[in-house]
């Protein structure tokens, strides 16, 4: 039986609401999900309220967009999961609050600039097209996609969203150190999400940086991750071991944004051990 902590809903960019999500979980005989939208807890909330059935267990998540510690550059994504923490927590929820405002308010900029790039895009368009949701630069490409500006969701990514290109606006992050605090006080389990996606180079680096921020309280490591090759989840799992950290894993499912990615089995082949599952229990 596998598991997938890594589940994106339409609370934040994914397309599937937490309903569809728990209905997909059950028909593919997942043992264990979590739902880790990008800066907010509602689709979570929303899976609590429908309720678990039984087949199917359920950690409460999130996944905090954070700066990493100041002697690191990553230029890839840098952002922690918490699995486990009180969805009540008051801390938790007003710096959620604080980076939804951050990813609400760039939005507006994102598409001034593509509009000075000859693109017809209004915001109004866009949030009609997405529904009551997180807006996000992939709710951006998708609609750019529509229009026939670009062939896909990635081209749009590479061409004009992604970090470094034209139309890429940085937004608020918080500290990591902050991050980490504030999952753990919630009751939480801070993990890094992807390590492959920093982007850094130098495997030393990698692992050095997992020292530092373990000494900051991280808990844990997202070792599975399918868009990585099965030596590099096998470092990640060494490297967790050595430093006596939690492994987590999970596809980073996001429905129709990223339609190449399954839920439970990434492309196809990719799988979580539910004992990972298990071992998080225990630690909470």
């Amino acid at each position: 039986m596998s598991i997938d902590l890594h589940i994106h809903s339409t609370a934040s960019d994914g397309t599937l609401s937490p309903r569809e999500i728990l209905n997909m979980a059950q028909r593919l005989n997942l043992g264990a999900i979590s739902i880790t939208d990008h800066d907010t807890i509602d689709g979570t909330k929303q899976a609590l309220a429908i309720g678990m059935p039984p087949s199917l267990k359920f950690l409460t998540g999130v996944e905090i967009s954070a700066n990493p510690p100041g002697s690191f550059s990553c230029p890839g994504s840098f952002h922690i999961l918490g699995y486990g923490i009180n969805i009540d927590d008051t801390q938790l929820n007003h710096t959620l609050v604080r980076l939804q405002e951050a990813r609400k308010s760039r939005n507006p900029r994102i598409i001034e600039l593509l509009n000075h790039m000859g693109f017809e895009l209004t915001l109004n368009e866009i949030l009609k097209d997405s529904g009551k949701c997180q807006l996000g630069r992939p709710h951006i490409a998708k609609q750019m996609v529509k229009k026939g500006f670009v062939q896909s969701v990635g081209e749009a990514f590479d061409r004009y969203l992604a970090t470094g290109q034209p139309a890429y606006v940085d937004k608020y992050r918080v500290d990591c150190k902050r991050a980490i605090d504030v999952i753990l006080n919630a009751g939480g389990l801070p993990v890094l999400a992807h390590p492959v996606l920093l982007k850094l180079k130098d495997d030393d680096v990698h692992e050095k940086l997992i020292v530092c921020l373990k000494e900051m309280g991280l808990k844990g490591i997202e070792a599975y991750y399918p868009e990585q090759p099965s030596d590099l989840t096998a470092r990640y799992i060494r490297i967790a071991d050595r430093h006596g950290l939690l492994i987590t894993g999970g596809t980073d499912f996001h429905g129709s944004i990223k339609p190449e990615i399954k839920m439970g089995s990434g492309y196809g082949n990719f799988s979580v051990p539910y004992e990972l599952y298990e071992k998080l229990i225990l630690s909470l």
